[in-house]
């Protein structure tokens, strides 16, 4: 019987090869995948190219920031296209001097600015007040999180079209664009410092805070922490606020890297954002993910598509090759849930 019980605590753990894929999926996924597009072509890993991916992603990985809060909390956001093109002209109203002179061009038009910090400011506090409202109507009038998004969807993009009043507004003050098109340390894209910036604030709140912990048990069960004496309804209408920060900060770094801003900006963002964050190992069912995940679920899309093009492929299939990575990272998630049940 002792020497049974000997050979039993002697005996190796097995390991975990699942739980490795689990954890790690994302990040092995992403570094085959630049092989793959480096082998077949040569232009991919140019620091040029790599500069551009890296640019090119910074909005959606703002907004993907945002959206891990909410799916964390077994949420959804479907209106942050509209609300990025609202917020957006919002912004392009306050650079230009005003909604008055929103639409003028040329000589004048550096003076008459507000400046680029009230603009962003402009753009933030719409996307609060957005991400506020829909938050409330979530846990106080007991509305799904998809049918409400789904509401502010259509509501935030008629709001941009009414305020565009059916056209662009562009040309902003130098120190405006320069949030978008500038660079630092020679080569790196100022958007792209904003990303990053924000993506480790987010990650240090969400592993080091109490109120992370917080998020990670409302997303959990809610139940369980609810009669924990946590305030479910202000964490979840918590996490649609930042949300909306991160919607309304994307929509001024957009309008900035464009030199423009219009109602129709934004569109398809919430599919390409979904994915960064389900892709980067999020669950949809609350409770399971990390920022670090989204860092690199948004990188791999932005890989994905910038090979592709590339390569020549055709945007149609592009569509149809996200479309499928985002069911089979579904499908994975619930497999890897039931997994976690049976353990």
């Amino acid at each position: 019987m002792t020497e049974s019980v000997h050979s039993e605590a002697q005996a190796p753990a097995k390991t975990d090869v699942f739980g490795f894929l689990a954890r790690f999926a994302p990040l092995i996924f992403l570094i085959v995948l630049m092989t793959g597009f480096a082998i077949g072509e040569p232009r991919f890993l140019t620091p040029l190219n790599l500069f551009n991916i890296l640019r090119q992603v910074s909005i959606y990985g703002l907004l993907a920031v945002g959206m891990t809060f909410v799916i964390l909390t077994a949420g959804i956001d479907l209106s942050i296209g509209s609300l990025v093109a609202f917020a957006g002209l919002v912004a392009a109203a306050v650079s230009k001097g005003g909604v008055s002179n929103r639409f003028t061009v040329g000589a004048g038009q550096e003076a008459a600015s507000y400046g680029w910090y009230l603009a962003a400011l402009a753009a933030i506090g719409v996307g609060l007040a957005g991400g506020f409202l829909q938050g409330f109507a979530i846990t106080r009038l007991k509305v799904p999180p998809f049918v409400v998004t789904l509401g502010g969807m259509s509501a935030f993009r008629g709001g941009a079209l009414l305020f565009a009043a059916g056209g662009p507004i562009s040309g902003f003050e130098p120190n405006f664009v320069w949030m978008g098109q500038g660079r630092v340390l020679g080569e790196v894209p100022v958007p792209v410092v904003i990303f990053v910036a924000f993506a480790v604030l987010a990650h240090v709140v969400l592993r080091y805070t109490r109120y992370g912990r917080q998020i990670y048990a409302v997303g959990g069960n809610p139940e369980a922490a609810r009669l924990s004496g946590l305030n479910v309804r202000a964490v979840i209408t918590s996490v649609y606020v930042i949300m909306g920060f991160f919607a309304g900060l994307g929509a001024f770094v957009l309008a900035a890297r464009l030199n423009s801003a219009e109602a129709v900006a934004g569109t398809g963002y919430e599919l390409t954002v979904i994915a960064s964050v389900v892709i980067g190992g999020t669950s949809l069912f609350g409770g399971v993910g990390t920022i670090f995940g989204t860092v690199i679920g948004t990188i791999l899309i932005g890989v994905l598509l910038n090979g592709l093009v590339l390569m020549n492929v055709s945007a149609y299939v592009q569509q149809i090759i996200i479309g499928i990575i985002i069911v089979l990272a579904v499908a994975f998630d619930t497999f890897a849930k039931s997994r976690r049940r049976v353990g």
